[in-house]
């Protein structure tokens, strides 16, 4: 999976499809990391609408994607994530992170 990067003043957006495992993670996380590290950008975004399956590697993706922006300033957020992706979310702790949306409004935790 190639992850389609865009940029819109200072959000890099990050379009996720398919299925992330271990090796799909990898390549994401690779792409995202350098696109993050030679742009700066304030927000990253990862939109999650077209993946159909994550597994613990997703989760990882995640975190390290919000320690790299709280690295460097900038702040994540996780958008468009489908239902049953967003159970597993939750379930790993995410929410308490406060960085998943649905609808434009941030969760302040479980639904």
């Amino acid at each position: 999976m190639n992850p389609k990067i865009s940029f819109d003043e200072n959000i890099m957006t990050v379009k996720l499809s398919g299925e992330i495992d271990h090796h799909a993670a990898k390549v994401i996380r690779e792409t995202t990391d350098a696109m993050i590290q030679q742009r700066r950008p304030a927000v990253l975004r990862l939109d999650f609408s077209e993946v159909s399956f994550m597994d613990s590697s997703g989760i990882g993706l995640i975190m390290g994607r919000y320690r790299m922006m709280s690295l460097y300033g900038g702040s994540l957020k996780v958008v468009n994530v489908p239902e049953g992706l967003e159970k597993i979310m939750f379930l790993s702790g995410l929410g308490a992170l406060n960085v998943i949306e649905k609808g434009g409004e941030q969760y302040e935790g479980q639904k």
